[in-house]
């Protein structure tokens, strides 16, 4: 039928880029919503925002699922708790690949929403990785997508699902205005990686959080325990 938007699946993990991730996929999609928990620190909170984000949005297709691996091999400060979250630094991104780095994360729930797109007849999968955001994380690069683009279209039976990255070039602060415009629901997202009560303030999520919305001249809706300055260009 003429008009007829596309179907998506978008990975929504209640964070402040998948918030407006999601918002654009709405807009331009028939979108369905994916959240994975996988025995993160913060896992019943995040869950929490991704309802309330998908309420907001009006997306009534949504799916919640568990990957028991994570928190089974351990390695990172998000799944292990004999890992501690690390305070936020005053540089973001300049001393290797950080300990909440998640050992290829995004693999799995890039598969997942393959997967789930291929029963719905979708042909995007939407996730909200950002270059810049910068942990430095490996699955957050270009070379990545473009990489899973290839396997996707190998590995399933049309070959039409295309993984589509729109925040991956922008900047913090960036996405920050980009989601303001578009109505983003940023009071229901979460972003800390330690807490669930409020958000610490000290961690590197928080931080990077923190310096975007105040490079966009905006004010945060959550509230912290605390807050670190930065001088991590956003």
């Amino acid at each position: 039928m003429a008009g007829t938007k596309p179907k998506s699946v978008v990975l929504l993990s209640g964070g402040m880029d998948s918030c407006v991730c999601v918002t654009l996929a709405a807009r331009d999609t028939e979108a369905a919503a994916l959240h994975i928990s996988y025995g993160q620190r913060t896992e019943q909170r995040e869950q929490r925002a991704f309802d309330g984000i998908c309420d907001r949005l009006g997306i009534r297709k949504r799916l919640k699922v568990r990957n028991e691996v994570f928190p089974a091999i351990g390695g990172s400060a998000l799944t292990d708790e004999h890992i501690a979250v690390p305070e936020a630094r005053e540089e973001i991104g300049f001393s290797g690949i950080p300990v909440t780095y998640v050992p290829f994360r995004n693999a799995h729930f890039l598969a997942a929403a393959v997967s789930w797109a291929e029963v719905l007849g979708a042909t995007r999968v939407y996730i909200g990785a950002v270059e810049q955001d910068s942990s430095g994380y490996p699955d957050c690069r270009p070379a990545y997508y473009r990489a899973f683009n290839e396997v996707i279209r190998a590995g399933t039976r049309a070959g039409d699902i295309e993984i589509v990255t729109p925040l991956i070039a922008l900047r913090k602060a960036e996405i920050v205005k980009l989601g303001l415009d578009l109505g983003a629901p940023f009071d229901l997202t979460w972003s800390c990686y330690s807490r669930e009560d409020e958000a610490c303030g000290t961690c590197e999520s928080c931080m990077l959080r923190l310096a975007a919305f105040g490079a966009a001249g905006a004010q945060d809706p959550l509230p912290y325990a605390a807050q670190v300055i930065s001088h991590t260009q956003v």
